[in-house]
């Protein structure tokens, strides 16, 4: 028997080439803020929702036991999905491109709290993330 239930992603860790460029990314284009920051050892922590994105850049500390950097023949993550309401995908869409980010595919795909709205696109270093929005009646 498992001595837990698991609640929800806590924090999901990037590591980045361009640590002020991906905290303007997901805080001015996704809404997140700074949560706090960890120069020492080359760590910033975004409050997302309920969740954190942690920023490691790699040539820090932390980011550079964690060897090469991402890039097109090398991801961190497949992907990573914020929850998000309202979901309007034409107004996610224009605010999206507002800010000249890459857009990729919209769909229906299955989440958390069930099938529902779903649109990707990609962060400045090539990251893709889902924002989710609620199910489908």
């Amino acid at each position: 028997m498992i001595p837990f239930q698991l609640q929800r992603l806590d924090h999901l860790v990037l590591r980045v080439r361009d640590v002020e460029a991906m905290v303007a990314f997901y805080c001015d284009v996704l809404g997140c803020t700074v949560e706090r920051r960890q120069d020492a050892i080359g760590l910033t922590q975004l409050r997302a929702g309920d969740s954190l994105i942690d920023l490691v850049g790699i040539d820090g500390k932390l980011g550079r036991m964690g060897g090469a950097a991402p890039g097109e023949e090398g991801r961190n993550v497949d992907h990573f999905c914020l929850r998000v309401e309202p979901f309007d995908v034409d107004a996610i869409v224009a605010h999206l491109r507002a800010h000249g980010v890459r857009i990729g595919e919209f769909g229906s795909r299955y989440g958390a709290d069930g099938e529902g709205p779903s649109q990707y696109l990609y962060d400045p270093e090539g990251n893709v993330v889902e924002l989710k929005g609620p199910p489908h009646a």
